[in-house]
């Protein structure tokens, strides 16, 4: 064989090799593709896709789903000569209102106290605790006597992810693990957010701030801050029977 006829047929070889490995490596690939899991939907949305990512399973738990649009937390007008940071609870309409200032503020549906249990005046934040051990006062006990004596913190407790006390009252702003209890009037005075409106509004406050908690009738205040009330201690609270 002449060289010239010799190096045409390595290089037929080669080329045919080359086609070989190409199509072996394309079948692969349409392989992998086809068994491969797909993308998630916001995969190209970047930010969207970190935030489902990095999402807490508590608040994965604890969605809107079920929830009434107006309990859901949102941004709404609110015009009120109290000063930003504030936090006005209306009882009446099962809302709490983080004042921003410039007539606005955050509005998250709450759970409040039944019939009996309700307070109003105002008073400021003295402590904050991340899922609170919980405590039932003496008189709670004597109401319901199947009650635990104390329950560490967790998600079986219920005073939920985050803790907010009021004065040196037995009142805390605090969240739940029965969110279905949200825009009703069920508690002993306290009042209860979800997990994850608990959470953001923990976020934002800080001890001292101002709680003024508003009657229990129909009507909004929204143009001006009650006097500043302390609520009822608890020894008035133990005369009057209602705690």
């Amino acid at each position: 064989m002449q060289p010239g006829g010799l190096v045409m047929t390595i290089g037929k070889s080669a080329l045919r090799s080359a086609s070989v490995l190409a199509a072996a490596s394309a079948v692969f690939w349409i392989g992998t593709a086809w068994a491969a899991p797909p993308l998630p939907r916001d995969a190209g949305n970047g930010a969207a896709f970190f935030a489902s990512a990095m999402q807490d399973p508590a608040d994965a738990a604890d969605s809107n789903v079920g929830r009434a649009a107006n309990l859901r937390r949102q941004l709404v007008g609110y015009p009120t000569t109290a000063a930003a940071g504030t936090i006005i609870v209306d009882t009446a309409h099962t809302y709490l209102y983080y004042v921003l200032g410039d007539g606005q503020a955050i509005r998250y549906g709450i759970g409040v106290g039944r019939d009996g249990f309700t307070w109003s005046g105002s008073q400021s934040v003295t402590r904050m605790a991340e899922w609170p051990d919980w405590t039932p006062p003496k008189e709670m006990i004597a109401r319901q006597p199947y009650l635990p004596r104390f329950m560490a913190g967790g998600e079986g407790n219920p005073l939920g992810a985050r803790a907010i006390y009021l004065g040196s009252t037995v009142y805390r702003i605090h969240g739940t693990n029965a969110p279905e209890s949200i825009g009703t009037k069920v508690s002993s005075g306290c009042i209860r957010l979800t997990n994850a409106d608990v959470a953001d509004l923990y976020s934002r406050v800080t001890v001292g701030t101002e709680v003024i908690v508003l009657p229990n009738h129909g009507q909004v205040l929204r143009t001006a801050v009650p006097a500043r009330i302390a609520p009822p201690r608890t020894a008035e609270l133990r005369a009057t029977g209602i705690y």
